[in-house]
């Protein structure tokens, strides 16, 4: 079993300790390390599903933005750093190397049992403290629903539940069905 450090971390001390390590996945919240529980195959596929969604709602947009798996970081904070299930972000893309994603436009969670208040609470309220960020998804898999969380005026959100029809995503422009996530 991994032994996590006791004592805590800002996010450069972090991203290097983490990827020295052998196995796992982990996130920083608010200085603490959090280490990732094994996902269900649901998460897999619906997760899986979702990036390819995204890269081709790209391509058919003609944009220059990646979208990205899991496995990126995007750091909220000094103290904290997240590891979303997807991601998009836009311009340039990042260097080979590089563990984390400096500007992300949309951020996507996949919701599981072991991280539902974390996904709807904390990183709900994280990930609109990146200025970048101007949309949050939060896929349901058990419901097959996608909660569309966008940046509004001021610090204003508007949310939407989506289970058939389209999510557009502007900006950057992007347009993805919400089955498209769970086929």
């Amino acid at each position: 079993m991994q032994t996590l450090p006791s004592q805590k971390m800002t996010v450069d001390e972090f991203l290097p300790w983490a990827e020295a390590q052998e196995r796992g996945h982990y996130e920083l919240h608010d200085g603490e390390v959090i280490a990732m529980s094994p996902e269900r195959a649901v998460h897999w596929k619906v997760k899986f599903n979702v990036a390819v969604a995204l890269r081709n709602a790209i391509a058919a947009a003609g944009l220059k933005c990646h979208a990205v798996p899991d496995g990126a970081t995007v750091r909220i904070s000094q103290r904290t750093a997240f590891e979303p299930d997807a991601l998009v972000y836009c311009g340039e893309e990042v260097a080979g190397d590089s563990l984390e994603v400096p500007n992300p436009a949309i951020m996507v969670e996949v919701l599981s049992p072991g991280t539902q208040v974390t996904d709807l609470r904390d990183k709900l309220r994280g990930y609109f403290t990146v200025p970048s960020v101007h949309h949050y998804l939060i896929v349901d898999p058990e419901k097959q629903i996608a909660i569309h969380h966008a940046r509004g005026e001021g610090d204003a959100l508007k949310t939407r539940l989506v289970s058939a029809g389209e999510l557009h995503l502007d900006p950057p422009g992007l347009t993805v069905t919400a089955a498209s996530f769970f086929e």
